[in-house]
């Protein structure tokens, strides 16, 4: 699995979290890279996204100002910085990876996706 995600766990409403997902076996740097993620009996929702140079960034309208998705091409890694989570955070959170370098939130844009990683916010 050329994506790993780590970095979720069980925290209480306002408290942050960072996850951050590896790759490898891809050329990290010319690939667009996003989190998702999905809460049970959801479908799958965008988080947030990230172009290649890390130039673009885009979010989802419920983590705006809180949540921030930065990386790192030195160290193959995207990360997402949450703050001020919120019950309605819970969820697998999911990285992808868009071979095109572009920041787009449709899920079919991704041909990679790593095995996702639970967060947990209690209220």
């Amino acid at each position: 699995v050329p994506l790993q995600a780590s970095g979720g766990g069980l925290v209480q409403a306002g408290d942050s979290l960072r996850l951050s997902c590896v790759v490898s076996g891809l050329s990290f740097s010319t690939y667009g890279m996003a989190w998702f993620r999905q809460a049970p009996g959801k479908e799958r929702e965008i988080v947030a996204a990230i172009s290649w140079s890390g130039g673009s960034t885009y979010y989802a309208d419920s983590v705006k100002g809180r949540f921030t998705i930065s990386r790192d091409n030195a160290k193959n890694t995207v990360y997402l910085q949450m703050n001020s989570l919120k019950p309605e955070d819970t969820a697998v959170y999911y990285c992808a990876a868009e071979g095109r370098g572009w920041t787009t939130k449709e899920p079919n844009d991704y041909g990679y996706w790593g095995q996702g990683t639970q967060v947990t916010v209690s209220s």
